[in-house]
């Protein structure tokens, strides 16, 4: 569908192929894109770049969202007699409805000047030229077909007996048609990814566009131009530096190789294995690998090459290097961020921590098994260990405000640290607040409360009431806050205050025993 907005990975992978020399048409046909929309983003992009698509070849996906992220402008439409067609052949199977009823619904609406004589001959032309087959001419290294065979084989337990049906997944390349297969537990994106990933290492390389089914695991809504693919699956496409492109809905003739592949496979693989029982899937498919051996040795019908010898001899060297790290399956999620600066993964029900810029804004996890990756506007914000510790936090310190990332840092060591910073006297008094308390962390306020008096008072100051508070023998950031209040820092200690002070601590409400004289 023409002037629909494309995906940043798409539009990366636009830009690789119309450098390396892809004419639109090519273009269209590896990414499934209208060339209208190839030919309006190539247009947008040349006016930003000035002609010089090189120099955006490098950017991430952020900055090119940053460039298109601006309305397509829709070019109007022309109404013509023959894209009325596909309608009007809807309409015909409605109960009463005739193509004369159809001549006058188009000469009275669309301005039509077609006679009902010309109209009914252009109709059934096209009809008949609809139902036509193209013969698709595959090119070596293009396209790898993928689908899951309609009949399932089964698992024995040795034990009981039972049966468990296990999937059968076939892939095979356009031009050589060299086949490969083996059984998964199901079509989940885990074990459809395996499977695909096990082809490519089958292979040796990798071709420049992948074909599926329109599955769960890869489509997430079809559509017959611009179908929405799965994340993971684009995620591994991009891994692999290859093309996802999806049959149309309904379509079995976009996907007729690999339809008689499957049921190649029912007469040479099948059909061998239905007397005999296999309790694991390693069994199942090591009997797998014998019979389609011989099958990619097998000459094609009415040649004198085989699959195999097709693929060596000329397929082989067209495919991409397979890339040297091997693919890990990640998973994507979309999350709001806390007030508190953390994002929930829903499958583990744990919280991980982002800048607390982002409060409030909906993000992107992208999650494997080892990593959690944030993602705002396509650009990483945060990457974290993954734990799977229900209702658990993991919280990186800098990504809290600063005033939180000061209550993070407390601890004993760091109260003491900082009072070293201000006098010995100060020191002592933060060591004996700890000590005051059954559990430490009692004392953190307290300590907070008593190093927050120096940017008011000055350090020095600080210091001498805290001398005076040692010299009680009592020690509270009530009382040096209130030696301060009275200035008594300023004025040597006496005995008698000492004397007085170790009965009933100083007190702004407290008068001495020099008001009664």
């Amino acid at each position: 569908m023409a002037n629909q907005r494309i995906t940043m990975q798409k539009l990366q992978k636009l830009i690789e192929l119309h450098l390396s020399g892809k004419s639109q048409r090519q273009i269209s046909g590896l990414l499934g894109i209208h060339r209208r929309t190839i030919s309006n983003y190539l247009t947008a992009l040349s006016r930003y770049s000035h002609g010089d698509l090189l120099t955006l070849q490098g950017l991430d996906e952020s900055s090119l969202w940053g460039i298109v992220n601006t309305p397509l402008v829709s070019p109007e439409r022309v109404t013509d007699i023959i894209s009325l067609f596909p309608s009007y052949e809807k309409r015909l199977a409605q109960v009463g409805m005739t193509r004369y009823l159809l001549w006058e619904d188009y000469r009275g609406h669309h301005e039509g000047k077609l006679s009902y004589s010309r109209f009914c001959r252009v109709f059934a032309k096209w009809k008949k030229n609809s139902k036509i087959s193209l013969h698709i001419e595959h090119k070596a290294g293009d396209k790898l077909f993928i689908d899951f065979a309609g009949k399932k084989l089964y698992l024995t337990d040795p034990q009981s007996n039972e049966t468990t049906a296990v999937e059968v997944f076939v892939a095979v390349l356009g031009y050589s048609q060299l086949t490969y297969c083996q059984v998964i537990p199901s079509q989940k994106k885990p074990d459809f990814l395996s499977a695909l990933a096990n082809a490519l290492a089958f292979y040796g390389g990798v071709p420049q566009a992948i074909v599926p089914d329109n599955l769960k695991s890869a489509v997430t809504k079809a559509d017959r131009y611009e179908p929405d693919l799965n994340e993971s699956l684009a995620d591994f496409a991009d891994h692999y530096q290859t093309t996802i492109y999806p049959t149309r809905s309904r379509r079995p003739k976009d996907k007729a190789l690999v339809e008689k592949t499957i049921n190649i496979i029912y007469t040479r693989i099948y059909a061998a294995l239905c007397d005999k029982v296999f309790s694991t899937p390693a069994q199942l498919n090591e009997a797998i690998r014998e019979r389609l051996t011989k099958h990619n040795l097998t000459p094609l019908q009415g040649k004198t090459e085989s699959r195999q010898s097709l693929f060596d001899d000329i397929e082989r060297v067209t495919l991409q290097i397979l890339p040297a790290v091997p693919y890990e399956l990640r998973w994507f999620r979309e999350a709001k961020v806390h007030p508190n600066c953390h994002v929930k993964l829903s499958e583990d029900k744990h919280y991980y921590s982002v800048p607390y810029k982002h409060v409030g804004m909906t993000v992107q996890i992208r999650y494997t098994q080892q990593t959690v990756e944030i993602y705002a506007d396509y650009q990483r914000i945060a990457i974290h260990e993954r734990i799977i510790a229900k209702n658990g936090y993991t919280t990186l310190k800098e990504h809290l405000h600063p005033s939180h990332q000061w209550v993070m840092n407390w601890s004993p060591e760091f109260f003491q640290t900082q009072a070293a910073k201000i006098g010995q006297h100060t020191l002592k008094a933060i060591q004996q607040l700890i000590l005051s308390r059954k559990y430490p962390e009692q004392a953190y306020k307290s300590c907070a409360g008593l190093l927050a008096l120096a940017p008011k008072v000055g350090n020095q100051r600080l210091e001498n009431a805290c001398e005076r508070a040692l010299a009680y023998e009592y020690i509270s950031a009530k009382l040096i806050q209130s030696i301060l209040d009275r200035e008594l820092d300023k004025v040597p200690i006496r005995e008698e205050e000492l004397t007085q002070v170790s009965v009933i601590p100083l007190h702004p409400n407290i008068r001495g025993a020099g008001n009664y004289q």
